[in-house]
């Protein structure tokens, strides 16, 4: 079993940077991909960013990208999500996801996911 614990959400100003972290307990990830996903109010949840065990390969939604890195350490178990230029429709809770089988961005193929942290951008 796995435990996935986000933290770095917050309230920022439109254009301004935020930090996520997610830390896994309960055994390694570090040769699972990790992924971070989004829920708006009122949307579904939506695919974010995701990163392959090794960190050697990431891909991210067309509406994040170029503002949005995926990283991860894992000699610490831990994955991150750098938020640069923050827009008010990145609002949403942010949720770390883990894959044991494959790097994907199909959230119906995540085995684990935190609880989720709120990041919300005023205008």
């Amino acid at each position: 079993q796995v435990q996935l614990v986000e933290s770095g959400g917050g309230l920022v100003q439109a254009g301004g940077s935020l930090r996520l972290s997610c830390a896994a307990s309960g055994r390694t990830v570090s040769n699972w991909a990790m992924g971070w996903f989004r829920q708006a109010p009122g949307k579904e949840r939506e695919f974010v960013a995701v990163i392959s065990w090794s960190a050697s390969s990431t891909y991210y939604a067309d509406s994040v990208l170029g503002r949005f890195t995926i990283s991860r350490d894992n000699a610490k178990n831990a994955v991150y999500l750098q938020m640069n230029n923050l827009k008010p429709e990145d609002t949403a809770v942010y949720y770390c996801a883990a894959n044991q089988r494959r790097y994907t961005d199909k959230e119906d193929e995540f085995d684990y996911w935190g609880r989720g942290t709120q990041v919300t951008v005023s205008s």
